[in-house]
């Protein structure tokens, strides 16, 4: 029996949530990588380095993650160089997990 599809739209919908998923959790990888950024990403957030792996599966705190990195030129253009995208590409994974409707993360 075959399971009935979703509409396009709602598919979609879900390839960006995917995406821009996709890039929070690298960001938070990029941002861990070295103790500094880590550390003040902890300092400036107030989450313990223990408490990252839940939060990290909730989508606030993932749009927390972007908007840090928007919000340092040079880290978002590290991230971007590293990450082979355009730093814009971080500001629509933003939108997208905020619930607004760019055209792609």
């Amino acid at each position: 029996m075959k399971r009935p599809s979703r509409p396009r739209s709602q598919q979609d919908a879900q390839a960006r949530r995917d995406a821009a998923t996709g890039v929070a959790i690298a960001a938070l990888s990029f941002i861990g990588q070295e103790p500094e950024r880590l550390g003040r990403f902890l300092a400036l957030s107030g989450i313990g380095p223990e408490s990252l792996r839940a939060a990290s599966r909730e989508p606030g705190f993932l749009i927390g993650v972007l908007e840090h990195l928007g919000g340092d030129e040079a880290l978002l253009l590290a991230f971007a160089m590293e990450q082979g995208i355009e730093p814009e590409h971080v500001g629509k994974a933003r939108a997208v997990l905020a619930g607004e409707n760019p055209r792609a993360p």
